[in-house]
């Protein structure tokens, strides 16, 4: 996937590189404070961004610290496995990454969704399809939405305490409505498909 870049941001006196998306989203998981591994940061974003966003690979996410290590947004150190694994390197944000994903959030300019429905797509060439082929495709769509409006609600659920997770807390909120949005507009195109069969001759 091809993400755009934002502007440069300016974090204290030092003019600093932009980053894709990708890489504000895992800086903005490590601006929580916590010291985190690429594999504690996989998880995380499972259990959010992939919500409303999407989930970053653990490649994409691995090469996304690296740049944010460059930039100076974030440093790492290795600790020592418990278990005698190998040592696992944390990695966490510094004054100049919360200086620059801070100023990210409030300043760069907010891209607005692009809705790529493949559901929507695939039923726009209905005229192609057999009634019970789209009945199928939105079906099966309708077990999803489900599946992720509870999957949200029970993330949501277990979100932290704190002041710094309220917001997270309330956008799984917005994806667990999302989701039964989606749910139920598979039932009103089911309704829609029947309305319609019973008037074409």
């Amino acid at each position: 996937m091809t993400e755009k870049r934002a502007g440069a941001v300016s974090a204290g006196d030092a003019e600093r590189p932009a980053l894709p998306a990708t890489g504000w989203a895992v800086l903005g998981l490590l601006s929580f404070g916590e010291e985190l591994s690429g594999y504690d940061l996989k998880k995380r974003s499972d259990r959010s961004l992939h919500f409303f966003y999407w989930s970053p690979s653990f490649s994409q996410i691995y090469g996304e610290l690296k740049r944010l290590e460059k930039a100076g947004y974030a440093s790492s150190r290795l600790v020592a496995q418990e278990t005698g694994n190998r040592d696992k390197r944390v990695y966490v944000i510094t004054d100049e990454g919360m200086a620059a994903v801070r100023h990210w959030v409030r300043e760069a300019p907010v891209e607005p969704p692009v809705l790529k429905h493949g559901v929507m797509l695939r039923l726009w060439l209905g005229h192609l399809l057999e009634g019970d082929r789209m009945r199928e495709v939105l079906g099966r769509h309708r077990e999803y939405a489900e599946t992720m409006r509870r999957r949200a609600e029970a993330d949501g659920a277990d979100t932290r305490a704190g002041e710094a997770w309220s917001s997270p807390s309330l956008v799984l909120k917005w994806s667990e409505r999302y989701y039964t949005a989606e749910r139920d507009l598979a039932d009103a195109m089911l309704a829609d498909l029947d309305e319609r069969d019973r008037r074409l001759p």
